[in-house]
């Protein structure tokens, strides 16, 4: 459910940050483009400007041309003259690049051709007129007349030209235009991408933290959920723990009444075999042969008698005198009694005590007996330098003592057996001697359970109530 929720969070913040670009992507190739046409409007609008502009050079080359003609013939300075043909070529070539400007336009082609031939033909008149002043070094009467050749041309010129920038002042105009079209287009564009990148912050802003308001509730009701979940599972832990406790004294009840019963049943046929092996004993004659007959019987009787004793000890509960106890001695003192078993396999002991834990009430007589069986049980279920683990801990206000071995372990279905008379897994073993441990836990009001894997030991955990 929370991965749901957080899948949910990141698919709207991540449909809101591609609205963004889409957005963005679309208004950045709206100016873009409206760029390019500005661009080239721009273009466009340099190309008539430097058209007029250098039409307007013409005219200025032409008139100076003919005020270095005039002042040629005026002075006869070849300086002047010198200043004049540098002026025509410049002229020439003004001529020569407007048409080039032009080219793209063949009516505007068409006009240049016309205004070249005009300036050609005024230059033609005043190179005449200069090669007649040379020869004759006298003024043509021509160009002293006000409405001569040159005075003709010259107007024809300006007025052709002014005609062809009048024209493309109007081009210019709407080429300007244009310009300021497109420049408020982009203005548009741009006022309107940041209006968009203002509103998709503010729902980028907005979602997340509508979002993650929500996300820290879920978070918070999760958390709650998982410790009432928690909380749940200790409380079935315990409950189990109890359970299982109760089962273990149940069973060790039910064993007892059963031993009880079983050594009501069997003393009582026991007594009488050995009543009537003493009467024959007094009516037959002594012969070596019946004699051993007779030992054999009573010494039989004599060991299921004593095997039934160890039955009902190991199941007997008693009242104990209890003194207080630190659980940390206790172990170190059931160690020491199995301190040569110890150093025989060269096992290595760690202790992980509680140092702060309470103290227990115990016998200490008895409660040596079962830590000692426990620990000497751990050592013989492992090889040369096993590790054998023991550790104190107050858990739920109890104490817990843990003895583990790093032994061969046992299988599930031997664990629920361990306590039970007369089971074993060992070869030379009874089968008591954890029954009469769990037998002397009980009497101190504690617990004993053990776990165990194969091949990865066996752990015995002892719980007592606090002094």
């Amino acid at each position: 459910m929370i991965k749901n929720f957080v899948d949910r969070i990141a698919d709207r913040i991540r449909m809101g940050y591609l609205a963004a670009f889409l957005l963005l992507l679309i208004s950045y190739i709206l100016t873009f483009f409206s760029t390019q046409k500005l661009i080239s409007q721009a273009n466009l609008v340099n190309h008539t400007s430097e058209v007029i502009h250098d039409l307007d050079n013409v005219m200025a080359f032409v008139t100076r041309c003919e005020s270095d003609f005039r002042g040629y013939l005026v002075t006869d300075s070849r300086a002047i003259l010198a200043d004049y043909y540098k002026t025509r070529n410049n002229a020439d070539s003004i001529v020569r690049r407007v048409k080039n400007l032009t080219s793209g336009n063949p009516d505007r082609v068409s006009e240049i051709d016309s205004v070249s031939k005009i300036v050609h033909k005024k230059f033609m008149w005043m190179n005449n007129e200069i090669a007649t002043f040379d020869s004759t070094n006298e003024l043509a009467g021509s160009v002293l007349m006000s409405n001569n050749l040159g005075l003709l041309t010259m107007r024809q010129l300006e007025d052709y030209i002014h005609q062809i920038q009048s024209e493309e002042r109007g081009v210019l105009n709407a080429k300007t235009g244009n310009v300021a079209k497109y420049s408020r287009t982009i203005k548009i564009i741009n006022i309107v991408s940041i209006f968009l990148a203002i509103v998709l912050t503010l729902y980028s802003v907005i979602t997340f933290n509508k979002e993650n308001k929500a996300k820290l509730i879920a978070d918070r009701q999760a958390r709650e959920f998982q410790e009432q979940l928690e909380q749940r599972l200790n409380e079935l832990a315990a409950l189990n723990t109890e359970l299982v406790e109760l089962r273990n004294i149940e069973k060790f009840a039910v064993t007892g009444r059963i031993s009880r019963t079983i050594a009501h049943e069997v003393r009582n046929p026991l007594t009488n075999i050995n009543l009537a092996v003493e009467h024959l004993q007094s009516e037959v004659e002594g012969k070596e042969e019946i004699t051993m007959l007779f030992e054999m019987i009573t010494r039989n009787t004599d060991r299921i008698n004593q095997l039934i004793s160890n039955l009902l000890n190991s199941t007997r509960t008693s009242e104990l005198q209890l003194v207080t106890a630190s659980i940390n001695d206790v172990l170190d003192k059931s160690l020491e009694f199995a301190q040569d078993r110890i150093e025989l396999k060269k096992i290595n002991v760690v202790k992980n005590y509680d140092d702060e834990i309470c103290p227990i009430l115990v016998n200490n007589e008895k409660i040596y007996i079962a830590f000692l069986n426990i620990i000497v049980n751990a050592i013989e279920s492992m090889d040369e330098h096993g590790t054998l683990h023991l550790s104190t801990e107050s858990i739920s206000d109890r104490c817990v003592a843990k003895i583990k071995d790093s032994g061969k372990g046992i299988s599930k279905e031997d664990v629920g057996k361990l306590f039970e008379p007369y089971f074993t897994t060992k070869e030379k073993g009874h089968g008591l001697g954890l029954t009469n441990t769990q037998n002397i836990i009980f009497s101190h009001n504690a617990n004993i359970s053990a776990e165990s894997e194969v091949d990865k030991g066996t752990t015995f955990t002892i719980t007592f109530n606090y002094a």
